[in-house]
């Protein structure tokens, strides 16, 4: 028998295979009957699950089990309220972006609203780390007597560390539809040298962290008032305005905790009751 030498190839050379990237898939349907909402549908895949704290209302959680999530990761979430139904959507903890080599991680959210439903989304800040790269789309389509609250907060870089944003992508694309109607479009994109956009006055004015509350309801326009009672006393820098029956704060902060203080009195005192309590852990 003849020895195979070491250089002898024994395999064909297998081509470096791609790094492996997480795809997360949750769909979930909420239907109402005799004032009470419950989950009549839910379809879980990859890493992320929907959980439901015990309580007088309809929460959802949604429960990262990776960790966080890097470029080239995938989030699809479709959620829907039928008529009359209620419930309120928050994340486990703040959602951490990690550096990514190239492509962006992406994260596809779809809401649909029929009549009378209600759906809040409140989940706590999304953390972009140096290098991080984001691409997220919101794409809601709701009745026209349908209300819904979006509230979504952006932290650059971790504060505590002394982390400065030099390198990355935050790319965020809103479109509301009433009835197939857009009535509500917003876009944002900050690339690069994300710190020295920041410090711009006209964008950010030295912001480290930057929040935005959507509400689009009958009462909108309505509650202008309410609203900037509840922020009068807020520990950042923030403004509401309300047309056309919705209505758009902006809040933006060098400090990350001052934003989130700031953003839970206001929560809290707008929707009349206390934020999820994964909010407090």
């Amino acid at each position: 028998m003849t020895a195979l030498a070491l250089t002898d190839p024994i395999l064909p050379e297998a081509a470096t295979p791609r790094t492996i990237r997480a795809e997360g898939r949750v769909r979930a349907r909420f239907s109402a009957s005799q004032g009470i909402t419950k989950i009549s549908h839910l379809y879980e895949s990859g890493g992320y699950r929907l959980k439901f704290p015990r309580g007088t209302r309809c929460e959802a959680v949604l429960v990262n089990t990776g960790g966080g999530m890097v470029g080239g990761d995938e989030l699809a979430l479709s959620l829907q309220a039928d008529e009359d139904a209620e419930f309120v959507l928050t994340t486990q903890s703040a959602e951490k972006l990690y550096r990514a080599e190239s492509e962006p991680a992406k994260i596809l959210i779809s809401l649909k609203l029929d009549a009378r439903a209600h759906i809040e989304w409140v989940p706590q800040e999304t953390i972009l780390f140096s290098g991080a790269r984001l691409s997220r789309k919101f794409m809601v389509d709701m009745a026209r007597d349908a209300s819904l609250l979006i509230f979504e907060s952006i932290v650059f870089g971790r504060i505590a560390m002394g982390e400065v944003i030099s390198d990355g992508l935050f790319r965020d694309h809103w479109r509301i539809h009433h009835d197939q109607k857009l009535i509500y479009a917003d876009d944002v994109k900050l690339q690069d040298d994300m710190a020295a956009l920041l410090d711009r006055k006209a964008i950010g004015n030295g912001a480290h962290a930057v929040a935005t509350c959507l509400y689009i309801a009958p009462d909108a326009e309505a509650r202008l008032q309410d609203a900037r009672e509840a922020i009068r006393d807020a520990a950042c820098e923030c403004a509401a305005s309300a047309w056309n029956g919705m209505m758009v704060l902006r809040f933006v902060s060098a400090d990350p905790v001052a934003l989130r203080r700031s953003a839970v009195a206001f929560l809290n005192r707008f929707r009349n009751t206390d934020l999820p309590r994964v909010w407090q852990c």
